[in-house]
């Protein structure tokens, strides 16, 4: 069941520095969220918050609140491995496990969950998220060879599939097409169209297009200037940031004039 986020006042640090700041947001469930924003003004940090991939790196935490199905993601009874199986995450460079099948690098995540898993179940899941991302009908005949044989654009599905096939809640996808030609983002971007029928997606993109195509809501973040944390300057329906912005500098952004 895809779930909304409710994000209150989180600040995100690395050792003493303050990355992002005072935070807050409400992400719908069975919707696409996009942010946008200048590089370095930590949409990306905040992205790994939602899922506390962010406090793997020495000295990073955070403050404040993260809120899913009724639970803050950061008490701490709340184990980190089992977040970050709710809430899924494909990352800039497809990665797929290089020494492994195109099979095994789908049930990867399951493995780890399940102790022993029949063929049948095994052979079931792969199916299963291979359709989800829209890679089955051209890897079948393949699933033995290796993932990293595949293009970027099939790599990067691969990575999505095996995001899926341990059915996460909620599915992170920062900057996804960054390193993919036209043909394979347009690809990527009507897959996203589809998961959103039973994810919550949140997309860290340069690309204002591709926000403006694939996003239900829009967060712009901005940071008053060097050394200052990054922040949420406005969050809006998508048409609405890209046609009447609240704020000045979301216009400025959004045309071209900075970033």
């Amino acid at each position: 069941m895809a779930k909304s986020i409710s994000v209150s006042d989180l600040d995100i640090y690395y050792g003493d520095f303050l990355a992002v700041q005072g935070v807050s947001m409400t992400i719908q469930a069975r919707s696409v969220t996009a942010l946008i924003g200048p590089s370095g003004c930590g949409k990306s940090t905040f992205l790994r918050s939602l899922n506390r991939m962010h406090e793997v790196i020495p000295g990073a935490r955070v403050e404040g609140k993260i809120v899913i199905d009724g639970q803050n993601l950061y008490d701490p009874d709340v184990d980190p491995v089992a977040v970050r199986r709710q809430i899924g995450m494909v990352f800039q460079r497809p990665n797929p496990f290089p020494t492994m099948s195109i099979y095994d690098n789908v049930l990867a995540g399951s493995k780890l969950n399940a102790k022993k898993m029949s063929k049948s179940t095994a052979d079931g899941i792969v199916e299963k998220s291979l359709r989800g991302a829209n890679l089955w009908t051209e890897v079948k005949d393949r699933l033995n060879k290796p993932g990293m044989g595949l293009s970027g654009g099939q790599q990067q599905r691969l990575c999505i599939a095996r995001a899926i096939a341990v059915e996460p809640q909620v599915l992170l996808m920062d900057e996804p097409c960054s390193a993919l030609d036209p043909i394979s983002t347009s690809a990527i971007e009507d897959l996203i169209h589809e998961l959103k029928a039973d994810y919550t997606i949140v997309i860290v993109t340069h690309n204002m297009q591709q926000a403006a195509r694939v996003s239900e809501e829009t967060g712009f973040f901005n940071l008053a200037g060097a050394g200052k944390p990054g922040q949420l300057v406005e969050m809006n329906p998508t048409s609405k940031i890209f046609s009447n912005p609240d704020m000045d500098s979301t216009e400025a952004y959004i045309s071209g004039r900075f970033g």
